[in-house]
């Protein structure tokens, strides 16, 4: 089983939507996948899942069948996770839903992360909580995890990548999103450096992830698309991507020989901007490339929803690639 977070602490750049169509198309393609959704905006949870639906999960009082319900013990100082509930939404295709109240374990973990120097074993249970609850909602069979976090470098999000095998890196081409990768990357070596040496601290009776968060690659998602090419407003900041990628995330020099981004073997996609198919698809609460007539894809609509399908296959063999995981 291979855990895969979609990351980036510049938001609006197309990552929840990104996670849910992958998941999507993973399993379409026969792999068991989980989503798993660790932003507290909980934004997956609510394309996956019809309002009805999102109001039997999040009642008023306890919300035992989401995230915050699986971690509320640690949470509460009573004892360990309690066993995530998976909802199913078809027979390959898991979600662990997420939700508003996960928001509440910041200030927790963030106070665990200097008591991890202490070896205090508690700490360490809190820190791992995300890692043990993928690995219960996986004991179920799933070959793919994907995981989406919200758009900071905050300490749930540093809990959640702990848990990650892997990191793929969605990016807009724009100057926030380039910024946002600058300060990303040198996070990610951080943490990644600092839990080495903690796991040479960890209580052996408690399994720990390692914590790779092993950079697999980035992923455009283009603002718009003029003749099959990116706008121009947007192009000096597609050729910046290369070499930045390589300096902050990688700590390369780049400073030559550096591909163009069409080029570039960490580029996974260029995915064009789907405009109003999007709307379309939360409506029907479906992937854009499973819209039919009937949801109102029609005319040209059509052409773009195979083309929708085929650039996603495409991208998830990439990932699969990467993951070791047998895609067809």
């Amino acid at each position: 089983m291979k855990t895969i977070a979609f990351f980036n602490n510049k938001g609006g750049v197309g990552k929840t939507s990104l996670v849910y169509h992958l998941a999507w198309m993973f399993s379409d393609r026969g792999i068991k996948t989980l989503a798993v959704d660790l932003d507290p905006q909980a934004n997956l949870t609510s394309m996956f899942l019809k309002e009805e639906r999102l109001e039997e999960l999040w009642p008023d009082g306890e919300h035992p069948d989401t995230v915050y319900g699986a971690i509320r013990p640690i949470l509460k100082g009573v004892g360990d996770i309690a066993e995530p509930h998976i909802e199913k939404i078809t027979d390959k295709l898991g979600l662990i839903p997420g939700d508003l109240g996960l928001s509440q374990f910041e200030d927790k973990l963030s106070d665990a992360w200097p008591r991890c120097h202490n070896s205090d074993e508690s700490a360490f249970r809190t820190m791992t909580a995300f890692h043990r609850l993928v690995q219960h909602g996986a004991a179920q069979g799933a070959e793919l995890v994907l995981i989406d976090v919200g758009p900071n470098l905050g300490a749930i999000n540093r809990s959640a990548l702990i848990a990650a095998d892997q990191v793929c890196l969605p990016l807009a081409p724009d100057l926030f999103s380039l910024q946002g990768l600058k300060n990303l990357g040198p996070t990610l070596n951080k943490w990644r450096d600092v839990w080495k040496g903690l796991l040479e601290k960890a209580p052996i009776d408690v399994a720990m992830p390692k914590g790779a968060m092993q950079p697999v690659g980035y992923i455009v998602m283009q603002h718009g698309i003029l003749n099959s090419r990116p706008v121009k407003a947007y192009q000096r900041w597609l050729d910046k991507i290369p070499q930045t990628y390589r300096e902050s995330v990688l700590t390369e020099d780049a400073t030559r020989n550096v591909p163009v981004v069409t080029e570039d073997p960490y580029m996974l996609a260029l995915l064009k901007h789907y405009r109003s198919l999007m709307p379309m698809a939360m409506e029907a609460n479906k992937p854009i490339f499973f819209l039919k007539s009937a949801d109102g894809a029609i005319g040209s609509h059509q052409e773009a929803v195979a083309s929708c399908y085929s650039d996603f296959k495409k991208l998830a063999a990439k990932i699969a690639a990467n993951a070791g995981i047998a895609f067809s």
